[in-house]
């Protein structure tokens, strides 16, 4: 890739300058080059092609013992990856939704101490899931809606489907355990209450087994996993905010916080209130950011 390519060009320069560097002293110092320490020259040699091997080994070792490197990170980050460049080709609105919830959640990540390089990360392939029906997906969409001539289950069923397809892919490509366990609790169990509330309008006599339209879980379990749960949400949620002032920012970053936690949905994070107030100022600023909200001035003086 790009990275690694980048990374043994610079390996490579710098054994050659150090190398040069010692060549040249040498010659200074002896004046004949017949005096030069030859082996300390080969050590140094040596010791740029030892580098060379042992980086590629890191990604390998961290597989084996269940750690993912920020090395194994930064690749994923580019978006020539065959998954983050699928994405951009079959649902190009969701890869911006993913961008934004990206840059919410790092935000949050580096507010109160979290890991911002494996969040922001995790946010890039959270959605990849939306690849297989990417139209039905509203980001994606472009005047109709698929939804509008299916039954409410079977659209509820498809939007869940996102998050277990979503799993199935990542494990196929090969991404970290760490990465798709954000895939799988981005949703944690929450319910597609938009097609439960329809169905449950239009069959006011049926059944009406919240089962069928909630996601599988599990809940976020780590304060990243969590940052992204909220990340995602507001960055869904910000979109349908008519008049997207400071003051309907706030109220959006606290109601959807608020209904988080009502729902249960933290209870397995290790999240503070501290952590929690932390990244409330943090969403609040990024969307308003991302918005551009402009700071209201005081009236006037008369």
């Amino acid at each position: 890739t790009r990275y690694w390519g980048n990374f043994f060009k610079n390996i490579l320069s710098i054994t050659a300058v150090y190398s040069l560097g010692f060549l040249g002293l040498s010659l200074i110092e002896e004046s004949n080059i017949s005096n030069i320490n030859w082996s300390v020259l080969i050590w140094i040699s040596l010791n740029g092609f030892l580098t060379l091997l042992a980086y590629p080994l890191i990604p390998l070792l961290g597989s084996f013992f269940g750690f993912t490197s920020s090395i194994t990170l930064a690749e994923l980050s580019d978006l020539n990856h065959p998954l983050l460049k699928e994405l951009s080709l079959k649902a190009p609105g969701t890869l911006q939704h993913s961008l934004q919830v990206a840059n919410l959640s790092d935000s949050a990540a580096k507010a109160i101490g979290a890991d911002d390089l494996l969040i922001k990360v995790a946010a890039m392939y959270h959605d990849i899931g939306k690849t297989l029906r990417p139209t039905y997906f509203i980001e994606n969409q472009s005047g109709t809606n698929p939804h509008d001539n299916l039954p409410r289950l079977e659209s509820a069923r498809i939007i869940i489907e996102h998050v277990t397809e979503g799993v199935k892919m990542a494990e196929k490509n090969g991404l970290p355990k760490v990465i798709i366990d954000f895939i799988a609790s981005h949703h944690g169990t929450t319910m597609v209450e938009y097609f439960y509330r329809m169905h449950s309008r239009e069959n006011p006599e049926g059944e009406k087994d919240k089962s069928h339209f909630q996601y599988p879980g599990p809940k976020p379990k780590t304060k990243e996993e969590s940052i992204l749960m909220l990340a995602d949400s507001l960055e869904a949620s910000s979109k349908s905010l008519k008049n997207p002032d400071n003051k309907a920012i706030d109220d959006l970053v606290e109601r959807i916080i608020t209904d988080k936690i009502s729902q249960g949905q933290l209870q397995n994070s290790p999240l503070s209130f501290d952590d929690l107030e932390k990244c409330k100022l943090s969403f609040k600023q990024t969307l308003k950011n991302i918005h551009h909200v402009r700071i209201e001035y005081p009236a006037k003086p008369e």
